[in-house]
C-alpha cells in the first residue's frame, strides 16, 4: 500500500515536472500525462537507496507532431529530463 501511494506522488510530481518543462520552452504537452517506463533502486547523492523511476510523455513542438519526452524521479524528487530535439522557433 505504502509503495502504490508513493508511486502515486511520484507520478503526479512527474506530470507537473513534464507540463511545466513544456510551459517553459513553449511546447505542447501532449495527452497531459506520464506513462510508467521503468523501476528499480539507485542512491541518491547522500548515498542513500531510494526508488528510481521513469516516466515517459510526448510533445509538440508545432501542434502537428509528436515527440517524445524522458522523467526520471529518484525519491520523490526529479533527478532529470530528456526532451527529444525539436527545431527552435
Amino acid at each position: 500500500m505504502l509503495l502504490w501511494a508513493d508511486s502515486l506522488k511520484a507520478r503526479e510530481r512527474a506530470v507537473r515536472a513534464g507540463r511545466s518543462a513544456c510551459e517553459r520552452y513553449q511546447l505542447q504537452f501532449l495527452d497531459d500525462t506520464v506513462a510508467f517506463a521503468r523501476m528499480r533502486l539507485a542512491r541518491d547523492e547522500d548515498g542513500q537507496i531510494k526508488i528510481k523511476r521513469t516516466y515517459t510523455f510526448e510533445f509538440s513542438d508545432t501542434g502537428n507532431n509528436r515527440r517524445h519526452g524522458a522523467i526520471v524521479m529518484l525519491g520523490g524528487e526529479v533527478a532529470d529530463m530528456h526532451l527529444e530535439p525539436y527545431r527552435m522557433q
